[in-house]
């Protein structure tokens, strides 16, 4: 028996099979889980491809994390597969190409207003929305993407805030609903080539940082050590843990520059 078996984990983000969201959802069936990704728009018909790869098949319900007529339906739409929701995986982010780069000082409201409402806001939105479906004798996890905002990187800007934001909102909905014995954690992975890491210009100077300061080898080609953490939180091997960030970074944030 695996250490996710019996549970039903929903899954966000799978774009591609290089994708951490993909690896978790893959790892998650190996562990024994039941699967439910999710996607919209132009992306739905590539996570329905894409989840032709995992070993098991796997439904895609559409969901626009933005979209208060879909976070509305999401309760229902699950409980056409499963009876409830052990775990959700929030693997979202995403800031206009104007809010990266280096034009910090220039970006307007509005495109700051789009990366906090998609990468931070919508932990929230997500969570209210699964929350009918916690249920199960264990109560429920609920792991997000992070990256480390602890600190400012080149290039990432009004995303690092955005990042920030999503730290902070996971510690706030761990103090709600814990007495629900919801956990909400983070993995605050280390760079990894992803279709989100490609929009993000100047994202090689990340590959330097983690060359010269991992204590650890880090590959930005290896999703899996940041998927590893992930369905280990998922798992009942940590049911007293809440609002933290694991750091599956190669130990990057341990060291100074």
């Amino acid at each position: 028996m695996g250490i996710l078996a019996g549970k039903n984990i929903l899954v966000t983000g799978v774009l591609t099979d290089s994708s951490i969201a993909f690896h978790i959802a893959r790892l998650a069936q190996e562990e024994g889980a039941t699967v439910i990704l999710t996607s919209f728009g132009r992306a739905l018909s590539l996570t329905t491809r894409i989840a032709a790869r995992l070993p098991a098949p796997a439904p895609v319900i559409e969901l626009d994390v933005t979209n208060e007529a879909h976070l509305t339906e999401l309760a229902a739409k699950v409980k056409e597969f499963v009876p409830h929701l052990d775990g959700v995986v929030h693997s979202i982010g995403f800031a206009p190409e104007a809010a990266l780069g280096g034009n910090f000082l220039n970006t307007v409201w509005e495109d700051v207003a789009v990366a906090v409402h998609v990468s931070a806001f919508s932990l929230k939105s997500l969570t209210m929305a699964a929350r009918p479906l916690f249920t199960g004798p264990n109560g429920a996890s609920v792991v997000g993407m992070d990256f480390d905002a602890q600190v400012a990187w080149p290039k990432y800007d009004w995303m690092g805030v955005a990042k920030a934001a999503l730290e902070s909102t996971s510690r706030y909905l761990a103090r709600d609903l814990g007495k629900e014995n919801v956990r909400i954690n983070l993995i605050a992975a280390g760079p990894i080539k992803t279709i989100a890491a490609k929009s993000i210009p100047g994202f090689e100077q990340f590959e330097t940082v983690w060359d010269s300061r991992a204590p650890l080898k880090w590959d930005v080609t290896d999703p899996i050590p940041a998927a590893q953490g992930a369905v280990a939180l998922l798992s009942d091997w940590f049911p007293k843990t809440t609002g933290e960030i694991i750091h599956v970074d190669g130990g990057v944030h341990a060291i100074g520059g």
